[in-house]
């Protein structure tokens, strides 16, 4: 599997997009945004597994502004750091990045056919957002519990592509009832499909963290999520 970085230039600096070629060396873009812990060994793993789907996959250094490429282990010892990172991350500008690492990696050579992005835990968040701010840029997106989802449900109208949600019921971090309200705020829309794994706790997917994996929630929602996207960005 090939694996490159390039450059998204904006207008007040430059960030790393970190791109992963299927075996083909062409196909569907996604775009990957990670979680609190950096672009690590577990987004590597995820671009591994959609690349291995046959599509392009490209994940941009959303801390960019903060440390350059910056990322740790998923550890307790690790989480304070990754939260104070979280918690200086600029929304507005950060949501404008992403914006410009979805026109990136749809003007790479190697991408042919739709576009989409799969974003986990923080950037779940910013994958729910990347969705109401560019849902004609967008052919499908996934998002993994994304904390900020429930406080920012008046951007549902907003979000016209296919979208899939996946929450985990017993999350510390985002309460049941909260998950409750994005339900009940796209219920009956054709374009959305919904799914709790009411064993799973936070980052239940995160297999390259013993204290995060659940395996059997983690299997299920994966599942799920290669059969959205197989009908939602198939692959040719």
């Amino acid at each position: 599997m090939t694996k490159r970085t390039e450059a998204v230039r904006v207008p007040d600096g430059e960030f790393s997009l970190h791109v992963w070629l299927p075996e083909k060396g062409s196909g569907p873009g996604i775009l990957l945004i990670q979680e609190i812990f950096g672009v690590g060994d577990y987004m590597a793993a995820v671009a591994e597994d959609l690349a291995a789907l046959g599509y392009v996959v490209a994940a941009p250094d959303m801390f960019w502004r903060l440390e350059r490429d910056w990322t740790v282990e998923h550890s307790e010892t690790m989480m304070a750091e990754a939260g104070d990172k979280a918690s200086r991350f600029d929304w507005e500008r950060g949501q404008a990045d992403l914006e410009a690492a979805l026109d990136r990696l749809r003007g790479l050579p190697e991408v042919s056919g739709g576009v989409g992005a799969v974003g986990f835990c923080f950037g779940g968040s910013l994958a729910y957002l990347l969705a109401a701010n560019a849902s004609g840029k967008l052919d499908a997106v996934v998002s993994f519990y994304g904390s900020r989802v429930p406080g920012l449900l008046d951007r549902a109208g907003d979000i016209t592509v296919p979208i899939q949600f996946h929450f985990g019921g017993s999350d510390p971090y985002i309460p049941r009832e909260e998950i409750t309200k994005v339900e009940e705020a796209f219920a009956g829309r054709g374009n959305v499909e919904f799914h709790v794994q009411e064993d799973g706790g936070h980052a239940f997917h995160n297999r390259t963290s013993p204290i995060f994996h659940q395996p059997e929630p983690a299997a299920r929602a994966w599942a799920l999520t290669e059969d959205f996207l197989a009908r939602r960005l198939p692959v040719s």
